[in-house]
């Protein structure tokens, strides 16, 4: 199927508001979590994005009720659930298409004691493995095959009990799926090396509002008491700070004034501090950031005069969605960086893209890049690109909103999983993206 295109006319300054749309991370989560109950959920703050869209699509062909009450809430209903449907070309068809459908395997076997699922898609951008999921189910008391022939998962656990689950790798999703497979087992389960990401925190928070009985949140050390049933709730999902950390960038590469609307700053950790690292100016009015016009921003260096070197970690370190939007931020500043991107080998690759825009970069390795910024001496220019995934679409985007030119973007499908109606909201404070469909 062809995808759209954005034709981006480069050059133009912007200015106005922006509102960041709710984490995306943070909704593929909480959205798996509503069929742990047969009560109502209410969910607000919902991106209207392409992930989502097809996870609600996934769960209504479970049998799950979803309203839309309004743009971004939506009510959920789990009562009544097809197992059968799991079986389905459909089913494994439409799980296949979105990585976040892994975590409807603990929700499944808490509640069902049984959970099947196709070896999910999503960007490519590395091995992502599915192993620490399945190490913990394990440790639960379920028994776990996998068909070879069809990369097919299935787990069965007619009575989950609690364990003291060792997490090999600080994973979201894994963090998460363990969250939901042990709030209704039998006794005590204890999450250590767990993610501690404001979306595990926000999960934490639904669960506990819903009947669980979690304790550490916010730490890396999880205690969770199994209850019998879980009840409705309702839930507000965050501002998703990479949408945030999108903007700033955007704001500093187009040399415009934006003001990013409600930001929960407290939740932000060390995003507004790395980005200082580059010079950007960003300040804080209220719970609002204002990136202001900059001609000029320059990297910092370490305290010895050594050249700054940003790596990703997980939390409470930087975010590697971000780092993608930290190196194309670079290529405009004065100075040089060396950017280390610890946690997925290929989310570099794009850079040959940045090269041909006249960008100059130097890829070490799949992990390190070294950033030399042109300090606006000479504007990128405009090229025909495509976007291997969402956060170098986005990257790429920005690029282009900067350069000299017309640039063309093609499968921009992988932005649209992860941005809302990005280019209607750039173009409402100046931004020329043309979508020519596909």
């Amino acid at each position: 199927m062809a995808s759209d295109i954005f034709e981006v006319e480069g050059g133009h300054l912007l200015e106005g508001e922006l509102t960041p749309q709710g984490a995306k991370n943070e909704a593929l989560q909480v959205i798996c979590a509503v069929v742990l109950t047969e009560e109502e959920v209410t969910i607000h703050n919902v991106p209207e994005i392409e992930d989502v869209r097809r996870l609600l699509d996934l769960i209504q062909g479970l049998g799950c009720e979803v309203e839309r009450l309004k743009t971004g809430s939506y009510r959920f209903m789990a009562r009544h659930i097809d197992l059968d449907f799991l079986a389905s070309e459909e089913y494994q068809s439409k799980a296949k298409s979105i990585r976040g459908s892994v975590m409807l395997m603990g929700a499944m076997l808490a509640r069902f004691k049984k959970a099947f699922l196709p070896k999910p898609g999503g960007d490519k951008i590395g091995r992502r493995r599915l192993d620490t999921h399945f190490h913990g189910f394990t440790h639960l008391g379920a028994e776990f095959k996998y068909d070879d022939d069809n990369s097919h998962y299935y787990l069965e656990g007619n009575k989950l009990k609690g364990a003291d689950i060792l997490m090999d790798e600080i994973s979201v999703t894994g963090t998460a799926n363990m969250l939901l497979a042990s709030v209704m087992a039998d006794g005590r389960t204890t999450i250590y090396n767990a993610a501690c990401e404001p979306y595990i925190q926000q999960l934490c928070k639904m669960l506990i509002s819903m009947g669980a009985k979690i304790d550490g949140v916010s730490s890396n050390r999880l205690v969770v008491e199994g209850v019998t049933s879980l009840g409705g709730t309702v839930h507000t999902i965050l501002p998703d700070m990479i949408e945030i950390g999108s903007f700033i960038g955007l704001a500093a590469m187009t040399r415009s004034r934006i003001r990013i609307k409600d930001v929960h700053f407290q939740e932000l950790g060390l995003i507004p501090r790395v980005f200082a690292q580059l010079g950007i100016d960003i300040q804080l009015d209220g719970d609002d950031l204002v990136v202001p016009s900059q001609d000029h921003y320059e990297i910092q260096t370490f305290i010895d005069g050594s050249i700054l070197t940003i790596y990703d970690s997980p939390w409470p370190g930087f975010t590697p969605d971000l780092m993608s939007i930290i190196l194309v931020a670079a290529t405009q500043a004065r100075g040089s960086i060396l950017i280390h991107q610890k946690m997925f080998e290929s989310r570099l690759f794009f850079v040959d893209k940045l090269i041909d825009m006249g960008a100059q970069i130097i890829l070490c390795d799949p992990h390190r890049a070294t950033v030399i910024g042109l300090d606006r001496k000479v504007p990128l220019r405009g090229i025909e690109m495509t976007s291997p995934d969402i956060r170098a679409g986005v990257a790429l985007l920005i690029a282009a909103l900067s350069a000299s030119g017309t640039s063309t973007i093609h499968n921009i499908q992988q932005i649209d999983r992860g941005y809302q109606q990005i280019d209607q909201r750039l173009n409402a404070i100046g931004a020329r993206i043309t979508r020519i469909k596909g």
